[in-house]
């Protein structure tokens, strides 16, 4: 049989097949590599009209990254998918708690999530940070409590939990806060792998080189 296996060749060929499903939205640049990436992630270009990009997102995200900001996750699935080499070549790490057993302790006793048990304790560390969201709407909802009700302030904030409980109100209220730039999808479409595939598209932008 005969096929592409190298990665990067794949990849770009992937993204030559992605871009005329995006011709129709005249995106910049970097807003193209974010939308080819999440709807390579997903493998489903009807993602193209779902994405939404505040218009300081990318500014944002981008200077925090330059300056070294951490990343803050939900799950291990988007720590796992952002690539961490590439980020400690800016300075920054990924921090995830969900399996921290102080947190699943916490959660418990106080009848929340582990998720957002684990955005209640990273607290003041997320301002500056970018908070990446792929799985919990819960988390989703407890970091907007903390910029509305504790003024925490994230650079940015990718959030795009999936499922069908949650997921498409607490995204369409992440769209309405005014406090902080973000990047999502609306509705039930999302997970891990889409958020770190945003978080990797911003690296990318910033240097190609691979590790």
């Amino acid at each position: 049989m005969d096929f592409i296996k190298k990665p990067r060749e794949i990849e770009d060929r992937s993204m030559e097949l992605i871009a005329p499903h995006l011709a129709p939205y005249h995106l910049s640049e970097v807003e193209t590599k974010i939308y080819s990436r999440i709807i390579h992630a997903a493998g489903d270009v009807e993602y193209a009209p779902l994405i939404h990009l505040h218009p300081q997102a990318v500014a944002a995200a981008q200077q925090a990254l330059r300056a070294g900001a951490s990343i803050y996750t939900d799950v291990e699935m988007v720590r796992t998918g952002i690539n961490k080499r590439k980020l400690a070549s800016f300075g920054g790490e990924v921090h995830c708690l969900i399996a921290d057993p102080d947190v699943a302790a916490f959660a418990k006793a106080s009848g929340i999530t582990r998720s957002m048990a684990a955005m209640r304790r990273f607290g003041p560390a997320l301002d500056g940070s970018i908070v990446a969201i792929g799985n919990a709407p819960t988390a989703l909802y407890e970091v907007l409590r903390l910029v509305e009700e504790e003024g925490m302030r994230p650079a940015c904030i990718v959030g795009i939990p999936v499922g069908f409980v949650g997921a498409a109100d607490s995204k369409e209220q992440l769209r309405r806060n005014p406090f902080v730039p973000y990047i999502t999808v609306e509705g039930t479409k999302g997970g891990s792998p889409i958020a770190a595939a945003v978080v990797n598209a911003l690296m990318y932008d910033l240097d190609d080189t691979r590790f």
